[in-house]
């Protein structure tokens, strides 16, 4: 309609326990900021805001009730799929806190689809998708949380994590697609040379990137450091990393 107010966009992270301080919300803020044009809301879904930067606006996390002591594998993330999540309305982009961003941004509010995320990277022939960054309409999706709730010992026999659990509900309603390959690339899979070149030259922004996704064996802070938590998997110092992950 002629003079309609565009969709609100929300740029949504989470942080909870002690793994990641302030510092991850904050340079993504940044980051977020340098690479998507126009106004967003920025929502940082944590049990704690102290240290977080003003621009945040910081939420508590919906509680989901799990039994006390199960690994948690990511299961947090489904309360962003809350019916009402504080109030909020419109189109949102999930970004784990430890991603890099490299490009632009504005296209992840434009990519056709219901709810797109990540492909898989290491078997591109199942339907899981990586949850590092994902899009959706707020309250649109209640469904995955309800189901959750009323089936967790079922649904914990079957997937491993919440990505699992997440891709596959929404594939079977028909409501799954996928980021282009480029934009979202691993640091594991694609940055780092190929071994034995892995010991004299340095990772890599992958051709294409907007967002490098950190998982498995670094986080920003290793990878500029040239540290992996495996033995005989050497890195050299990926220095692109600070060009980026920074205020």
């Amino acid at each position: 309609m002629p003079g309609a107010a565009a969709p609100e966009r929300h740029v949504i992270c989470m942080k909870w326990g002690t793994k990641y301080g302030p510092e991850y919300v904050n340079r993504l803020y940044a980051m977020v900021r340098r690479h998507l044009s126009g106004d967003f809301r920025f929502v940082c879904l944590t049990d704690d805001s102290n240290g977080i930067r003003s621009e945040v606006q910081c939420l508590p996390i919906p509680p989901l009730d799990l039994p006390a002591g199960i690994p948690e594998r990511g299961w947090t993330k489904l309360a962003t799929f809350s019916a009402d999540l504080h109030g909020l309305r419109g189109t949102a982009l999930f970004l784990d806190v430890d991603v890099v961003v490299t490009g632009g941004l504005d296209e992840f509010f434009t990519q056709p689809g219901e709810f797109v995320i990540i492909h898989d990277y290491k078997r591109p022939w199942r339907v899981t998708g990586n949850s590092s960054v994902y899009r959706f309409e707020i309250g649109a999706h209640p469904d995955v949380l309800d189901y959750f709730r009323g089936h967790f010992d079922e649904i914990r026999s079957r997937f491993r994590n919440e990505q699992a659990y997440l891709s596959d509900f929404l594939h079977r309603q028909g409501k799954l697609s996928y980021w282009p390959d480029a934009w979202c690339p691993s640091f594991k899979y694609h940055s780092i040379p190929a071994w034995p070149s892995n010991y004299w030259k340095a990772p890599v922004v992958p051709a294409g990137a907007r967002i490098v996704i950190f998982h498995g064996e670094c986080n920003p802070p290793d990878a500029l450091a040239g540290r992996r938590n495996r033995r005989f998997r050497h890195i050299q110092p990926a220095t692109w990393v600070a060009e980026h992950w920074r205020e």
